[in-house]
C-alpha cells in the first residue's frame, strides 16, 4: 500500500497506527503541508480536498479520511481485529473514536485556525485559547465516558486495542504540543500510556517521522 501523510497529522498516525498494527506493509509519502504541497495540482487531483491520509491499495480511487479507511482495512485485513465483536461494543468503539475524529479534531486543523485568523484577525493569543478549548473539551467528555462507562478496560473498549483507542492517543500527542493540563484527565492518561508503550504506535508516532522537529 502507498499513503499520503504528514508527520504532525492526527489522521495519518491513526492510519499509520492500524497499518503497524495488522502488519501491512506500505510506504508512506510525506507532504510538506507548510509548503503547501496539500494545495498543488497533482494532490489536489488524489483528494480534491487537499488533506491527508490519502492510501493506495492497487484497486481504484485513493481512500481518503481516516475513519472510513480504518473501517476498509477492518474488512479487508480482519486478522488483527481493531472492532470488537459485539455490535453494541462496535456502536461504542465508533462513538468514543467519532468524539475526536468528527467533533475535536477538525476546530484545531490548521486549515480552520489560518481561516479564523486571516479573515477575522483572531490574534494568536485568542486563537490559541480557541484551540485549547476544543482540545479539553474532547478530554472532558472521553474522561468522562472512560471512567464511568462500564465497557472500558485496558484501553478504551475491554483490553484490546481498537479505533476508539488510534483516536483517543492521535489527541493526545496534541496535549503536549500545545500545553494543555493533563492531569484532569487520568483515566485517558492511563490509556494514553499503555498506547504508548505499544511497538505499533512508538513506530507511528508522530516525532519519529521524516520532517518532524528533532527532540
Amino acid at each position: 500500500m502507498k499513503m499520503y501523510g504528514n508527520w504532525r497529522s492526527a489522521a495519518a498516525f491513526r492510519v499509520r497506527i492500524a497499518l503497524n498494527l495488522k502488519g501491512i506493509a506500505y510506504e508512506e509519502i510525506f507532504l510538506d503541508l507548510d509548503a503547501g504541497d496539500q494545495f498543488k495540482p497533482d494532490f489536489l487531483a488524489i483528494n480534491p480536498q487537499g488533506a491527508v491520509p490519502a492510501l493506495f491499495d492497487g484497486e481504484g480511487a485513493p481512500l481518503t479520511q481516516s475513519l472510513a479507511i480504518l473501517d476498509y482495512l477492518e474488512e479487508t485485513h480482519p486478522e488483527v481485529p481493531l472492532l470488537p465483536a459485539g455490535p453494541r461494543a462496535r456502536a461504542r468503539v465508533r462513538s468514543l473514536a467519532q468524539v475526536v475524529a468528527c467533533d475535536t479534531h477538525p476546530l484545531y486543523v490548521p486549515r480552520v485556525r489560518n481561516f479564523l485568523m486571516e479573515n477575522y484577525g483572531l490574534p494568536r493569543e485568542r486563537m490559541l485559547e480557541f484551540l485549547r478549548n476544543a482540545f479539553t473539551t474532547g478530554l472532558r467528555i472521553l474522561e468522562k465516558r472512560l471512567s464511568t462507562e462500564a465497557g472500558t478496560g485496558r484501553f478504551c473498549e475491554g483490553d484490546a486495542v481498537s479505533h476508539a483507542d488510534l483516536c483517543l492517543i492521535s489527541l493526545w500527542i496534541g496535549t503536549g504540543i500545545f500545553g494543555i493540563d493533563t492531569e484532569p484527565y487520568p483515566t485517558v492518561k492511563r490509556i494514553a500510556d499503555a498506547m504508548l508503550a505499544l511497538d505499533a504506535v512508538a513506530r507511528a508516532h508522530p516525532l519519529r517521522q521524516p520532517g518532524a522537529p528533532a527532540p
